[in-house]
C-alpha cells in the first residue's frame, strides 16, 4: 500500500517536472538569467588578483626576467 501512495507521487512529480519543461520550451525566454551577486563578484576579483599576484612571485623569483606579461 505505502508502495502504491510513493509510485503515485513520484508519477505526479513527475508530470508536474514533465509540464514545466513543456512551458520552458514553449516561451520564448527558457531561463532568466541571473545577475552575478556581490559576493560572486569579490570571487572573481580575488582569482584575478591571487593570478596577478602569482605571475608577479613568478618574475621577481627570476631576476634576468624584468617584464611581466
Amino acid at each position: 500500500m505505502e508502495k502504491q501512495v510513493m509510485a503515485i507521487q513520484l508519477e505526479n512529480l513527475v508530470q508536474s517536472i514533465k509540464s514545466k519543461v513543456r512551458a520552458l520550451k514553449k516561451s520564448k525566454k527558457p531561463y532568466v538569467k541571473m545577475d552575478k551577486s556581490a559576493s560572486v563578484r569579490v570571487e572573481i576579483r580575488s582569482r584575478k588578483a591571487r593570478k596577478l599576484i602569482d605571475k608577479t612571485l613568478q618574475v621577481a623569483d627570476r631576476p634576468g626576467k624584468r617584464t611581466i606579461t
